[in-house]
């Protein structure tokens, strides 16, 4: 049975969550692929990487626990990137990765983005459900840090 997204909170990231914010991202990334440096970069110092950049990080809360995570980092003037979208399995089906990509888009429209992009890879396809559904589609791949991209989606603003 879904919870009622009631029960869940979208809060806007604070120090005290850089922990569940790497656990959470360390917890999807290394059962599907290794940590590489940029990974490693952005969980390490999420405030110093994303934050201080211009960036915005959004923490979910279920039952008293941060159980999901999604971050909006600047890449240059009016272009953002979903990053870092995270929910831990025992809360998934459960929407919450839902809001947090709305929280996402609702921030970037708020301060003027024009376009929010996100790199993926093909093999997660329930995530990329859920970029679809929420109004992102396939863009070309452009060259990237990352070595498992293997997929760029766009949602223009």
């Amino acid at each position: 049975m879904n919870t009622p997204v009631s029960a869940v909170d979208i809060l806007p990231y604070e120090p005290a969550h850089q922990a569940a914010f790497r656990d959470l991202n360390h917890e999807w990334i290394t059962r599907y692929f290794v940590l590489e440096d940029l990974d490693r970069r952005m969980l390490d110092d999420p405030q110093g990487y994303i934050l201080d950049r211009g960036g915005y990080i959004f923490m979910a809360r279920h039952n008293g626990q941060l159980v999901g995570t999604c971050a909006l980092v600047y890449e240059h003037e009016g272009v953002y990137e979903l990053a870092k979208m995270a929910v831990t399995p025992a809360a998934q089906g459960l929407g919450i990765g839902y809001l947090l990509g709305q929280a996402v888009i609702n921030k970037a429209r708020e301060i003027g983005a024009r376009e929010i992009e996100l790199l993926s890879n093909r093999k997660l396809a329930p995530a990329l459900a859920l970029y679809r559904k929420l109004g992102f589609a396939e863009a070309p791949l452009l060259p990237s840090e990352y070595q498992r991209s293997d997929i760029r989606m766009v949602l223009a603003l």
